[in-house]
């Protein structure tokens, strides 16, 4: 692992731009004499780690006392994309701008891009742990597609918090029954890009005896800025030893 930049926040949290060999990082570490919980932090469906949502979570949730990560994985933001992915992309633009169906392009496109991106988030921990002043436990905060394969493969996780606003391949919703640590699922009431009874589904799959379903009225991109601090006491209950 190599840091390319960094700054010190005003709230002194320190962030640094970073890569993994080919993978683009950032990771934000709070000012704490003691190894912070560290959470990795995904966008949903591989959009780009420097989206100003997801920036401002990471900024918010390191203040609060956690180190906080997240990467380009293969496929995602702005690494590069096979003939296939682009492919997958303009047949989903072509499909929603026509109001077609949409779940088998999503299933063509976010199914191996799941499959490519957890094995780097893998080695990204593997790097993340071995640095000073990072510790576990570790928790997932984000893309649920993403988070599902990882809870299922890596039992460094010890709690979750899934956004229930992007697409969930099936296959992942089939592993969902094997996610066992306890979890956070985030719920638009209204979101027009996500049907509903299927996140009511989801949240009735996972195989987690501690499981909470927050859900609010409003569109895909209307989460309250208040489920932030909710989500980060729930980190705090079991990131915190």
């Amino acid at each position: 692992m190599r840091f390319l930049s960094e700054q010190r926040l005003d709230t002194g949290v320190l962030e640094r731009e970073l890569t993994l060999g080919e993978i683009p990082g950032t990771l934000w570490t709070p000012e704490s004499a003691a190894p912070a919980p560290l959470i990795l932090m995904a966008h949903n469906n591989g959009l780009p780690k420097a989206q100003p949502r997801l920036t401002a979570r990471a900024r918010h949730t390191a203040a609060y006392g956690y180190a906080v990560a997240t990467i380009d994985a293969a496929g995602c933001g702005d690494r590069p994309r096979t003939a296939a992915e682009e492919r997958s992309r303009a047949d989903l633009r072509r499909a929603m701008r026509a109001g077609e169906p949409t779940d088998d392009i999503f299933e063509s496109l976010i199914g191996p891009l799941i499959e490519k991106a957890a094995p780097e988030w893998q080695a990204t921990l593997d790097a993340l742990l071995s640095l000073p002043g990072i510790g576990g436990p570790v928790g997932y905060s984000g893309w649920a597609a993403l988070g599902i394969r990882l809870a299922v493969l890596e039992p460094r996780i010890a709690a979750a918090g899934f956004f229930a606003g992007g697409y969930v391949p099936r296959a992942q919703r089939e592993e969902a029954r094997r996610v066992t640590v306890p979890l956070l699922l985030l719920l638009q009431w209204d979101d027009e890009g996500n049907p509903r009874q299927r996140a009511l589904d989801l949240f009735d799959s996972f195989g987690a005896q501690q499981k909470t379903l927050h859900a609010n009225l409003g569109g895909h991109t209307g989460t309250p800025w208040f489920e932030l601090e909710d989500g980060n006491r729930f980190f705090g209950r079991h990131l915190r030893r």
